[in-house]
């Protein structure tokens, strides 16, 4: 019994210990915590209570010292800044509230009342604690992020909260001074995915730019780049900058929107070298190694870890003949075309319109292609699916749409070296150089190992 009671004992001290160490207090504040501590009082309670030592208590004692690994684990996940309210809302208080928001904005696990898994999205618990939200601006694909890639969003009011919703993209990318009009403190709170072309990053910019020419403070919740494990991929060239592509940084950038953030302020990317008023608050529990699975898809083509993960390299087949299963349930997780050959390329589809891809590429006609969903996690761009797609491919002169390629690739060099016949080994060599400068250039702005 004794052995029982100080065995949970140190446990239920390690746990408080463990949250000493990340600046909270030990008692337990949240369902997050109650989840975790009231399984072990109640276990400390049977053990104090009973000299009995059956063979269930055994497998009791036994389950609890096997399970304090998994809870150790568990309470070393990756806490968002939208998950630490106590850290931004006392900065809203009085003030007109604007925020650039989707459908990943979530705040997890910080009320009993919440209980969609996924969390309640932050607009709904910012109503909810009565922070006045003049307007809410949403990026490519939306505030509840059903558009198409590319797809024109349009304002209009939030149907749940009777908000306006201003669009972010098409046009607007850049909110004008009329539409911050009143606004007095900014929020940012998207989910990015660590990939140059991915253009939540763009929008950052342009959010950065405005608020700064009309003096508004701008408040980035920082949310765990799945990809920032790594850095790869050819750089950004100055001369085709555009909204796939605003910075001189790799394909991938290694970094996530908070550290971004700070990046373009401290290179003076901004126009006329302005500087944003920024207030970043930082995950827990995390580093740039952290493995980090999204709730939600950030947009409506990446439907779950595997496709994340893939994405930086697939996502170059975008100005290619190819499709990356648009049109399907395993969208940037298999590669098709109906010009590949079926003696090399066995696996079949039919890209069909879909959420997210109302005009798929290929839409109704056989593909040949690749099944990449078993590719174990990657640390790096890898193109030699490109490569041998282009080899393979039954009309090479329709296998790039050279002015979309370029674009996402961020340079016209890499189309060249691929119709020249450049192995990945000798293309990845060129990039060495610019990828070990920017590594050193960006560390600076890190705010995680």
């Amino acid at each position: 019994m004794r052995l029982s009671f100080f065995k949970n004992t140190l446990l239920l001290v390690k746990l408080g210990f463990n949250n000493l160490k990340n600046g909270d207090s030990c008692l337990p504040k949240s369902a997050y915590s109650i989840k975790i501590y009231f399984p072990i009082l109640y276990l400390i309670f049977l053990s104090c209570g009973s000299g009995n030592k059956d063979k269930n208590a055994s497998k009791i004692e036994e389950s609890v010292i096997h399970d304090s690994v998994d809870i150790d684990n568990f309470i070393r996940v990756p806490i968002t800044g939208a998950d630490q309210p106590l850290s931004y809302l006392p900065l809203l208080k009085g003030k007109k509230v604007g925020i650039v928001a989707n459908q990943t904005s979530l705040v997890r696990e910080i009320s009993p009342k919440i209980t969609d898994k996924n969390g309640i999205h932050i607009v709904d618990f910012l109503v909810s604690n009565e922070a006045d939200i003049s307007k809410v601006f949403a990026p490519e694909h939306g505030f509840r992020g059903k558009a198409d890639a590319g797809e024109t969003v349009k304002d209009g009011v939030d149907i749940k909260t009777g908000l306006p919703i201003i669009s972010l993209y098409g046009k607007n990318k850049k909110p004008t001074q009329q539409q911050l009009d009143g606004i007095e403190v900014m929020i940012f709170d998207i989910q990015d995915v660590g990939v140059r072309f991915y253009t939540y990053i763009a929008t950052l910019h342009h959010v950065m730019e405005a608020c700064t020419e009309a003096g508004i403070p701008l408040i980035i919740l920082d949310r765990p780049n799945p990809n920032g494990h790594y850095i790869d991929g050819p750089m950004m060239e100055e001369e085709l900058s555009g909204f796939l592509g605003m910075h001189p940084v790799p394909l991938v950038h290694g970094m996530t929107i908070g550290e971004y953030a700070q990046m373009i302020n401290g290179q003076g990317w901004l126009a006329d070298d302005m500087k944003c008023e920024i207030k970043i608050i930082k995950c827990k529990n995390y580093t740039h190694k952290t493995p980090y699975s999204l709730p939600v898809r950030p947009s409506p083509n990446l439907p779950n870890d595997v496709a994340i993960n893939l994405y930086p390299s697939l996502g170059l087949l975008e100005g290619t003949n190819l499709n990356a299963g648009r049109g399907t349930e395993m969208q940037f997780q298999i590669i098709g075309s109906p010009f590949l050959p079926e003696e090399f390329y066995q696996f079949s589809y039919t890209p069909q319109p879909n959420f997210g891809a109302k005009y798929p590429k290929h839409n109704g006609i056989a593909c040949n292609g690749l099944d990449l969903r078993k590719t174990p996690r990657m640390s790096r761009v890898d193109l030699n699916w490109i490569i041998e797609a282009y080899l393979n491919h039954e009309k090479k002169e329709k296998f790039f749409n050279t002015a979309n390629f370029t674009a996402h690739a961020g340079t016209a060099e890499l189309q060249r070296q691929i119709e020249q016949g450049y192995t990945f080994k000798e293309i990845r060599k060129t990039w060495l150089r610019d990828l070990q400068a920017y590594d050193k250039m960006r560390q600076k702005y890190l705010l995680y190992k």
